[in-house]
């Protein structure tokens, strides 16, 4: 799909507007009432997941090489619908953190080569939109803020991700996390060729997740402090 493409801005309207309107719903109407809306959201997004495979098994194109969850985008969308069930604060995290780095630069400069209505251009879209609906209602919504040491957490648990997407290369051949080569048109452009891109992507990680962790520290302190008065 080309980047800015019709279809392409056409989904990130789409996200955006979801997103705006979980986020000031949730705001303007706090309530028990968010947790059946976070969860008919988690079902949404896996039966996108879902969908998603059973097609590419379907059209003959579902490998070991493509299709095993350790990309990172793979890993944010579940763990997203387990965040969504759940509201586990650690899981509300990694959702936080993915969904606002990871899958946000998926939507912005998509690996896809396929365009609306095919069922995978939907599936693409709803899933890394997802994640970034949900890490929004989440935090920004529910009011689940990420705790003291999330970013740090967060970032040794990409790591270990792209740990196991090392092996899965290896192993298959893919080119999970984006290990062996980079997508077209993607931010990795501007880090350089391959492997110092790599060190460039983690670096970045790093960076934005201490960025988008900024808002919360004087909340995570004031919290320490209360507690241990």
């Amino acid at each position: 799909m080309e980047l800015l493409s019709a279809d392409h801005v056409g989904a990130l309207l789409a996200i955006a507007a979801v997103g705006a309107a979980l986020l000031v719903v949730a705001r303007a109407r706090p309530g028990a009432w968010l947790v059946p809306a976070s969860r008919a959201l988690a079902v949404v997004v896996l039966a996108a997941y879902l969908t998603d495979h059973a097609v590419a098994e379907s059209r003959g194109i579902w490998t070991v090489r493509l299709y095993l969850p350790l990309h990172l985008s793979d890993a944010a969308t579940l763990v997203a619908v387990a965040a969504l069930w759940s509201a586990r604060p650690a899981l509300v995290e990694l959702t936080y953190f993915w969904g606002l780095t990871g899958a946000l630069q998926a939507t912005l400069t998509p690996d896809l080569g396929h365009e609306f209505p095919d069922v995978l251009y939907v599936t693409y879209f709803a899933t890394h939109g997802g994640v970034v609906a949900a890490a929004l209602l989440l935090v920004a919504g529910r009011g689940i803020a990420p705790r003291r040491g999330a970013a740090v957490r967060a970032f040794a648990a990409t790591v270990a991700l792209a740990a196991a997407a090392a092996v899965g290369c290896l192993a298959t051949g893919g080119n999970y996390m984006f290990l062996r080569r980079k997508p077209p048109d993607s931010l990795l452009d501007l880090l350089g060729p391959w492997p110092f891109y790599i060190a460039g992507a983690a670096l970045l990680a790093a960076a934005m997740f201490a960025l988008l962790a900024a808002p919360f520290r004087g909340r995570a302190q004031n919290a320490v402090a209360s507690t241990s008065g």
